[in-house]
Parts: structure tokens; C-alpha cells; sequence
């Protein structure tokens, strides 16, 4: 049975992220998410250095493998020529195969992503549209952006987008021959199947935490957690 580390190996981006780390923390001193959260990036390469599983699998079930940008900051200044960005990948991924994120506040959050953004590249084939960024779930966008979205037509209209219409210009309809690509590529590369392992690993959580848990949509107890949950301990006081 392969262990942690070994798994890790299998992930080209692991290979080529890991090379000798020399403790210098250059990476922690250029890294932006280091300045806001409890994250020190040189400290992630020595733990995973050490190839001990326990200390691997704290990694996978903690915060901190959630808290990187993928600024790739670190990618410029490392000398030994270490990605921890390329780590924290790999990390990610494993975590995800493994069932391991719902362990944490952060991890979790990959349930909303794959149910917001990872659902619209399937289904219209952008990360983000209009209609989702709902005022009753995004207080902080005020009354004007209110009004945007219960006028969306006319507003895309006077702007000069292509709202959800065949041919050219912004937000338009993807056409079927790209979508069926899209579709391809994420066969192909492993994405659809990761995404069921983070529905079914989301799912075993919510029934752990007594959480509703509905099959599709957001309209569910288990999404408004990940989406909204905040314990305070993720930045620096």
C-alpha cells in the first residue's frame, strides 16, 4: 500500500516543487499570504521534507494547505529552486482524493467552489455569471448591484454585452462544439472525477454534522455552512 509521500511523488507538480530546502524563508518573506494569514509556506516544505506520514496527513486535514494564493511569488525567489505554490497543489489535490479537506474550515469551502464556479465552466462555461452572485448572499455588493441583478437584460443590453445570445461579445452563449471540449478535457484530466470525491466526501461530512445535504443546488444547509462559515482563527491578529 502506498503511503503519503509516495502519492505526493506521483504529482508532477510535487516532483518539480520539491527539490532542498535550505530553511532559508526567503519563500515565507515574499509570500502575501504569509502577511495575512497563519501560513508560513517554508515551514510546509520542511514538514513535507520530512516524508513522515503523520506529519503529511496533518497537512492534509489542516487550514494552511488552503491558505496559498498561487501568486507563484515563490517560484522567483526560492535559490534551491523549490515551488512550495506547486506543493501546495499536490497537497490539495491528495487531500481531496483522500477525503481528508472536509476536516477543515478552509477545506470545506471546496464544496461551495465545486458547486458555484466548478458547475458553471460545466454548464455555461465561465467561472462566474450574473445571476449567481445573489444580493440575499452577497450583502456587501449594496443597493445598486440590487438593482442590477433584478434588471440584468436591460443593463447587458446598454452596456453592449452579448447576454446568453449566439455570436460574438461579452457573456455570450458558448457554443456547443466548445462546451463539448470543455466537457473533454475534464473528462480526460481527471476534473469530473474529483469533483464526485468532493461530493462525496461533502456528503459523508454533512450527514457526520447532522448538516441538510441536498444532491444539486445551494439551497441547502451543508452549502450555506462552507459558503459563509468564518471561526476567526484563519489571519493574523
Amino acid at each position: 500500500m502506498k503511503g503519503l509521500f509516495d502519492k505526493l511523488m506521483e504529482d508532477v507538480r510535487f516532483e518539480e516543487g520539491l527539490k532542498a530546502c535550505m530553511n532559508c524563508g526567503v519563500c515565507t518573506a515574499i509570500c502575501p499570504a504569509a502577511e495575512f494569514y497563519n501560513y508560513d509556506p517554508r515551514q510546509i516544505v520542511t514538514r513535507v521534507h520530512s516524508r513522515d506520514e503523520e506529519t503529511i496527513l496533518d497537512l492534509l486535514k489542516s487550514e494552511t494547505i488552503w491558505y496559498c494564493g498561487q501568486c507563484m511569488s515563490c517560484k522567483t525567489r526560492c535559490p534551491r529552486g523549490n515551488v512550495p505554490g506547486l506543493i501546495i497543489m499536490a497537497l490539495r489535490k491528495l487531500s481531496q482524493e483522500e477525503g481528508h479537506f472536509t476536516e477543515s474550515e478552509k477545506g470545506r469551502q471546496q464544496f461551495a467552489i465545486k458547486r458555484t464556479v466548478g458547475e458553471n465552466i460545466l454548464q455555461y462555461g465561465y467561472c462566474v455569471i450574473p445571476e449567481n452572485i445573489n444580493p440575499d448572499l452577497h450583502r456587501e455588493q449594496g443597493p445598486v448591484w440590487e438593482w442590477i441583478f433584478k434588471n440584468i437584460g436591460d443593463v447587458m443590453d446598454r452596456l453592449g454585452a452579448n447576454y446568453k445570445k449566439e455570436g460574438a461579445g461579452a457573456l455570450r452563449k458558448i457554443s456547443d462544439e466548445s462546451m463539448k471540449e470543455l466537457h473533454s478535457i475534464f473528462e480526460v484530466t481527471g476534473g469530473k472525477q474529483l469533483f464526485n470525491k468532493i461530493e462525496e466526501f461533502s456528503l459523508q461530512k454533512a450527514r457526520e454534522l447532522n448538516w441538510e445535504y441536498k444532491e444539486k443546488g445551494i439551497d441547502n444547509d451543508y452549502f450555506r455552512h462552507t459558503y459563509t462559515d468564518n471561526n476567526g482563527t484563519h489571519t493574523k491578529t
